[in-house]
């Protein structure tokens, strides 16, 4: 038997239970992880809540979570890359909010004997849709680029992943983050009224292209500053898609194995921080989920079970 966190009915966190589940089993090109720690994003929340019931129907009861990191403890037919005993990251197939879980083995990386547990499990989900989200708006180097809630999970992986590749990044925080953004190489601004006045200050002939990771209503301004929608993308304004935006649905697409390999690369050489706001242990996960939905954090959330 293995715990898992599990809601039997949508609502909020106290629907949430740590209960004894059957510890499950991997099938062909699948390994069974102990898991050491799984990311809390606010996708997770989302779904209990059952916002994403239409386009992520669940039959309940069910778990949450899909970052993690672990031990390999049970290899399933055909899989050669990994062994009992391997320490790795990604994506699970499973809920990862649990002491056990199943992934397939191409959604995994080993983990650097030298990278924590707690970073290593908060990985995939915001720093692949980042890596992701960057491809599709083409940042290249010498451009400028706006992230609204550059101090959030998936804005702080994007915005360390674009000055890597050369860009210059204005990126919209409150001010108690605005420290924190100049120390990953972003040039920090308060969101809110007069917005525009002091991006342009900055970038006076307007803004490359724009990620919006905060859903607060905007789009029409970005689009402005980036000179029309093609090269805005959003992650939560799912409504915005008529005024010829990206609207972002897919996290990392196809792209999580390329993505986790260039962001451990530079995490190895000091070029990106992922800061750990809290850890929990997986009895207090619903504590943990209802810190993700105040949007007031300074880094990742972890779960480590």
């Amino acid at each position: 038997m293995s715990l898992a966190a599990q809601f039997s009915e949508y609502g909020t966190s106290e629907v949430l239970r740590v209960v004894d589940v059957a510890a499950p089993a991997p099938g062909p090109g699948q390994v069974r992880l102990a898991v050491r720690a799984a990311g809390v994003n606010p996708f997770d929340w989302k779904v209990m809540h059952g916002f994403m019931s239409q386009m992520l129907p669940l039959d309940l009861p069910a778990g949450l979570g899909s970052d993690v990191a672990g031990v390999v403890e049970q290899v399933g037919e055909g899989v050669t890359a990994f062994a009992v005993g391997d320490e790795v990251l990604g994506t699970s197939r499973t809920p990862a909010y649990a002491q056990t879980a199943v992934a397939d083995a191409a959604a995994l990386v080993t983990k650097p004997a030298t990278l924590a547990w707690d970073v290593a499990g908060t990985l995939a989900g915001s720093g692949g849709t980042a890596w992701t989200v960057l491809d599709r708006l083409k940042v290249t180097q010498g451009e400028t680029l706006l992230i609204h809630a550059a101090s959030g999970g998936v804005g702080a992986f994007a915005a360390q992943l674009a000055v890597a590749r050369g860009a210059r990044v204005i990126g919209t925080a409150s001010q108690d983050n605005h420290e924190r953004l100049r120390s990953l190489g972003v040039i920090p601004v308060a969101h809110g009224d007069s917005l525009a006045d002091r991006v342009r200050a900055i970038a006076p002939d307007g803004v490359d292209a724009v990620l919006d990771a905060s859903g607060r209503g905007e789009i029409p301004l970005s689009i402005e500053l980036a000179g029309g929608p093609e090269r805005v993308l959003t992650l939560l304004a799912f409504d915005a898609g008529h005024l010829g935006i990206q609207v972002h649905t897919d996290g990392p697409s196809g792209n999580g194995i390329r993505a986790l390999h260039d962001i451990l690369a530079l995490i190895e050489e000091g070029r990106l921080h992922v800061p750990i706001w809290r850890a929990f242990p997986l009895a207090e996960a619903a504590a943990a989920l209802d810190l993700s939905r105040t949007g007031h954090v300074g880094g990742k959330i972890v779960l480590l079970p």
